[in-house]
């Protein structure tokens, strides 16, 4: 089943981009016709023909991958692949051939817009495409809490979400551990493919990986599923220090350096779920699941994290992020958001949503721009000890 849906695919990128290519071939005849000289012709041309037939070819681009991908495929992520073939290539190439009938034409002002525009939309493709999905941010955020007697270090990896395990992997794990953190939380999405057995034998390579580079933490290491899992994702961990959540469930974490101290894995139903309340238990109680939904219910907890957003993964300047397949606020998205308060006699509660690590794969682009890949880790501090040294 994996190898015809690959096939169908690749068919349809097939289909899309011919068709393209005869829309950027239309693009070029209209704008040579237009800059021809012959007489009065010429001296109608201007900026907004070439606007014109620019806005044209882009339409009737972006109506092909709508057809496609969501008509045929009937796939967001389909289309959203189709939009970035008909933005970054053949709006490229549109570009290209522009300027340089432009500049032939001796129109100098209008070239140079065009090859800078040019030069915008590359940089642009190569850092969505090329870094920014392999540029690892290590984000730090100190809490504070009159719940706990010693400082507490959470590293939480969201978001693995790969079709084949390999440096970036062993690269992002590795720098969690070096972070040396008292506990490590899993927010689901380890890996996205298409059968299961592509899911076994990923499965074997990301658990040996976990071995390889010893992975465990003073107070332990949890996890949860992801939308993107195998309901035998428990398989990940099989043999390893790791508590799985494949329902909801908490492990009650009582020593003498954090004080009483819960930790509660959602399943993947409940971490959706805007109506989910669950009570709180007294001392500090840190809840996580995949979804960040379960914010917006009455989940009596001092600490939520979640991922599933990627950040959006695509954020543009002044309107954050695109896209975040989660009910909350977009603000809430990604980083720390304190919550409304409970009570005047109560801590506020604190979500953490991270960006994740990986990005979404099988028919979708892989590209993130604007929102790079990201390690959350947190410092949890007692109250006291920062009113003595804020620093």
């Amino acid at each position: 089943m994996a190898g015809v849906a690959e096939f169908s695919m690749h068919l349809h990128d097939l289909v899309f981009n011919l068709g393209a290519a005869a829309v950027d071939l239309w693009f070029m005849r209209r704008l040579g016709a237009a800059l021809t000289p012959s007489g009065d012709r010429d001296r109608t041309f201007s900026v907004w023909t070439l606007l014109q037939a620019g806005v044209r070819a882009q339409g009737l681009q972006i109506l092909g991958a709508v057809l496609l991908g969501l008509g045929v495929e009937r796939n967001p992520f389909a289309f959203l692949r189709l939009l970035a073939f008909a933005l970054f290539l053949h709006g490229g190439l549109q570009l290209l051939a522009a300027a340089w009938l432009l500049a032939r034409r001796a129109r100098p002002r209008p070239a140079a817009a065009c090859f800078g525009a040019l030069a915008t939309l590359a940089v642009v493709a190569v850092v969505a495409f090329l870094i920014e999905p392999r540029w690892l941010e290590v984000s730090h955020h100190r809490l504070t809490s009159a719940k706990i007697e010693h400082p507490l270090k959470i590293a939480v990896l969201a978001d693995l979400q790969t079709d084949r395990v390999g440096p970036w992997e062993r690269k992002v794990i590795a720098r969690a551990l070096a972070e040396e953190p008292d506990l490590i939380l899993f927010p689901g999405d380890y890996l996205q493919v298409e059968t299961f057995e592509a899911f076994t034998h990923r499965s074997r390579e990301l658990r040996e990986l976990f071995g390889e580079l010893d992975l465990r933490a003073p107070l332990g290491v949890y996890t949860v599923g992801g939308n993107t899992d195998s309901r035998d994702w428990p398989a990940i961990f099989a043999g390893l220090p790791v508590v799985s959540f494949v329902d909801t469930g908490f492990v009650d974490i009582g020593t003498l350096d954090t004080g009483d101290l819960r930790v509660t894995g959602l399943s993947l139903r409940d971490s959706f779920d805007r109506r989910l309340s669950i009570p709180h238990p007294g001392g500090f109680h840190i809840v996580f699941g995949h979804g960040p939904d379960f914010a917006l219910g009455e989940v009596e907890a001092d600490l939520l994290i979640a991922g599933h957003t990627h950040g959006g993964q695509v954020r543009l300047p002044g309107i954050g992020p695109l896209i975040t397949f989660s009910r909350i606020p977009r603000t809430w998205a990604t980083g720390v958001t304190r919550l409304p308060d409970r009570g005047p006699d109560e801590e506020p509660r604190t979500l953490v949503v991270s960006r994740g690590l990986g990005m979404e794969r099988g028919r979708a682009p892989r590209l993130r721009f604007l929102c790079r890949p990201e390690l959350v880790i947190l410092h949890l501090d007692p109250a006291e000890a920062v009113a003595v040294n804020p620093g």
